[in-house]
């Protein structure tokens, strides 16, 4: 039978849509799932501001009426119009493997995207930059992150076969935990203190109007992120529902922030212990039992590797020792709670200034990802 794509109109076609990676990856001991209710929150506009300023269509493939992949096109109306472009997003996408399967998605989000007068198609993208993005097209036999994309290797060669080639590639910067600080970074903490006036605080510290100091945080991603490709900045909704979805979640002794002497935020490390086995364990669902061992990885047990989410540093302080503030402080605490190596999220891999900063540690950089575009100007 031949492949047929529906859009996801209904609770049922949802439900097709977010289950199937637990079909498609049952038994496959590197995949992390998401928790299927924030799958479902993408699409709600109370849980995702992100739709007040973009189109999101869900896609389900079906081959002999049953699924067989899913993808959803976006059109971020922000970022197109700061990086002065008309491009739909594929994002989401997962597929048996079946050329038939790969090709019968993408041309449907090329159909809806040129619909509403797109002229190229990028992926895998999300609606901001701080979504899942980019393919993985080398080491697909480490384990995946709570905050990366795992797949099998067949998707890149699946997609490259429809023409779509590179636009970008990121890589993830792997450390094992030194048992002291690095001199070279301990020096330049010690400079960036003492002749800069930098000095670190925590949401943790007393006193600390944590909210205010965190929208702080947000608004210097926006600043920092600004020239990074496909970025959009995050609107004050934007902002607000990640703190209120994140912020409980993180250990504050792991997040450290950077002010001036002004007490102006000018750097920010987010990192957290990681939950990869916790939602492994989870399978996806909250209920019964995924949020006992999620709780336990946050509270009680953590796992031996940490997570650094997002690392940002004001553009005019770029240079002048906050990384190394970052590691000074950073590193001590992980010894202390017995974490043995950490992992970066995706980092562009032109952007030298940042992959450098990881040599005293002697980084192993690792799972490559990809994002692909095409020109979808006329039909093939």
């Amino acid at each position: 039978m031949r492949v047929e794509v529906r859009k996801v109109m209904c609770r049922r076609d949802m439900d097709d849509f977010v289950r199937l990676p637990r079909q498609l990856y049952k038994g496959v001991a590197q995949y992390v799932p998401d928790l299927e209710s924030d799958v479902r929150h993408m699409f709600e506009r109370r849980h995702n501001p992100g739709l007040d300023f973009s189109n999101i269509q869900p896609f389900v493939a079906y081959r002999d009426d049953k699924p067989a992949g899913r993808i959803v096109g976006i059109i971020n109306r922000r970022a197109n119009e700061a990086w002065q472009q008309q491009v739909v997003r594929f994002g989401m996408i997962e597929f048996v493997d079946d050329a038939e399967v790969c090709r019968a998605l993408i041309e449907t989000v090329e159909r809806w995207g040129r619909a509403l007068g797109m002229d190229t198609i990028e992926g895998p993208m999300g609606v901001t930059d701080f979504d899942k993005e980019g393919m993985l097209i080398s080491d697909f036999h480490l384990t995946g992150t709570m905050n990366t994309i795992w797949n099998p290797d067949y998707y890149p060669r699946h997609i490259e076969a429809l023409g779509l080639q590179k636009a970008v590639d990121w890589v993830q910067i792997r450390i094992e935990i030194p048992t002291e600080v690095p001199v070279r970074y301990s020096r330049t903490a010690q400079y960036a203190r003492e002749q800069i006036g930098l000095r670190v605080v925590k949401l943790s510290d007393k006193g600390c109007d944590v909210r205010r100091m965190a929208r702080q945080v947000m608004h210097l991603f926006n600043e920092a992120y600004k020239p990074i490709f496909g970025f959009s900045a995050l609107s004050d909704q934007q902002i607000k529902a990640y703190l209120d979805r994140y912020l409980p979640l993180f250990d504050l002794r792991m997040v450290p922030i950077i002010v001036n002497e002004r007490q102006e935020v000018v750097g920010a490390a987010i990192t957290l212990c990681s939950l990869t086995k916790a939602l492994q364990k989870a399978n996806g669902r909250l209920w019964p039992t995924g949020w006992f061992h999620l709780l336990k990885s946050l509270r009680l047990k953590h796992e031996e590797s940490a997570e650094m989410l997002l690392v940002a540093v004001r553009p005019d302080y770029q240079g002048l020792g906050v990384n190394a503030l970052f590691f000074d402080d950073l590193i001590p605490i992980y010894i202390k709670m017995g974490i043995r190596w950490a992992e970066t999220g995706p980092q562009l891999e032109d952007n030298v200034r940042e992959l450098s900063q990881w040599r005293p540690l002697k980084p192993a950089y690792v799972k490559r990802r990809r994002c692909y575009i095409k020109n979808i100007r006329t039909e093939e």
